[in-house]
């Protein structure tokens, strides 16, 4: 357990309440659920899906990142329904610096029930423990007030602003980048 994750098997990772794992065929129906709400793609780069094939895109670019080494998206399953209700993961991984971006996203139904903080502090413990990375990092929108609470919860710390940095959505949008050190963890 102590040699580097090397992206050769998908790792199946647990929490008190949620499965976390790849994606699955069967999931395509939750996730476009999940991605057709408007509340969930406030802060996404893309508008809420209109199709099921778009949680398929979707899906597909998990297997691809995985594929690429570049990014692992876990499915968060809840373990009583066994029913998908958001994804977390890592995304941008730069492996010669050591470092990583940290993403999610979680159904309406199950926000401010501290679902977030339990699978995302697991997954930072993959981050360090696994992949040995020495810095995880998250962008965030500035409004998105949630994202920010988190981010706190977690213990990142905000670096700063990258104005207009994305164009999403027909405008310019700032992101608040947020990080956690290995020597903070």
């Amino acid at each position: 357990m102590n040699s580097e994750f090397a992206f050769i098997d998908f790792p199946r990772l647990e929490t008190e309440r949620f499965t976390l794992r790849k994606e699955e065929e069967k999931d395509r129906h939750d996730i476009f659920e999940l991605y057709s709400n408007e509340g969930v793609v406030k802060y996404m780069s893309f508008t809420p899906f209109i199709s099921v094939e778009d949680a398929v895109d979707e899906m597909n670019w998990y297997k691809k990142i995985f594929k690429e080494q570049s990014g692992l998206r876990w499915m968060i399953e809840d373990r009583e329904s066994k029913k998908v209700i958001g994804t977390c993961g890592f995304l941008n991984y730069e492996k010669i610096h050591n470092r990583i971006e940290i993403g999610y996203d979680l159904s309406p139904d199950f926000w401010g029930k501290g679902i977030m903080t339990e699978v995302a502090n697991c997954i930072i413990d993959f981050g360090f423990l696994r992949m040995k990375v020495n810095k995880i990092e998250a962008k965030v929108e500035p409004e998105n007030e949630a994202s920010i609470r988190l981010m706190s919860k977690l213990g990142f710390h905000k670096e700063g602003v990258l104005r207009q940095h994305e164009f999403e959505k027909g405008k310019y949008i700032d992101l608040a980048v947020f990080s956690k050190l290995k020597s903070e963890y």
